[in-house]
């Protein structure tokens, strides 16, 4: 199988807000679409590895923000590449307002409009878990262009420096890289969740 024809799929890319009752959380998410149109209704994949997936499961309710071409790769490092389990992802982030349903929505710096959902139903897979969720509020922030998957590939995320001999390990599905000689046998890939199973060895 060729795992390239998997980078074609095209993809936004999201934020997506939970709250247990005691703690604020975030994480990147690309898979988030609209079902129904009366009543509105979306689903969103989580993967059941994420701490966002336990939430949503015990709460019922997320908010999810559509990025904007104006994202940084701090705001996608700090919602996506470290776990909610461990650290406070909205410590020092203020470009955030709580929604009635006492969960965070990114504001326009970074987002073009958001969605506050309840969950109604979950289908289980493999690997994630598909939320379908009723919309009860949704706001337009402004008029900035949506951030694709392909447009963080090839204007967000840094570009590797050209180093003689350097070795990396790439993620055949979302295209991450880690550095180093030798990638553990129990890596986990940080933005897609894949084992180092769907890593390649590239050298520089």
């Amino acid at each position: 199988m060729d795992k390239k024809a998997f980078y074609k799929i095209g993809y936004g890319l999201y934020v997506l807000t939970t709250n247990d009752g005691k703690k604020d959380n975030g994480m990147v998410n690309n898979t988030f679409m609209q079902i129904t149109s009366d009543p509105f209704e979306v689903v969103v994949a989580v993967n059941k590895a994420n701490y966002s997936h336990d939430v949503i499961a015990n709460t019922r309710k997320f908010n999810l923000s559509i990025l904007s071409e104006d994202v940084t790769f701090d705001v996608i490092k700090r919602f996506g590449f470290q776990s909610g389990r461990d650290a406070d992802k909205f410590a020092g982030f203020d470009s955030c307002f709580k929604m009635p349903n006492g969960i965070y929505a990114l504001n326009n710096r970074y987002a073009n409009a958001f969605f506050s959902c309840e969950v109604k139903d979950t289908l289980e897979f493999s690997t994630h878990t598909l939320f379908r969720a009723e919309v009860i509020d949704a706001v337009d922030l402004c008029d900035k262009a949506t951030c694709t998957y392909d447009f963080y590939q090839k204007n967000v995320k840094p570009k590797p420096q050209a180093a003689g001999g350097k070795t990396v390990w790439r993620c055949t599905v979302c295209g991450y890289e880690y550095e180093g000689e030798t990638l553990p046998a129990d890596f986990v890939c940080p933005i897609c969740k894949h084992p180092a199973g769907d890593f390649e060895k590239v050298t520089r």
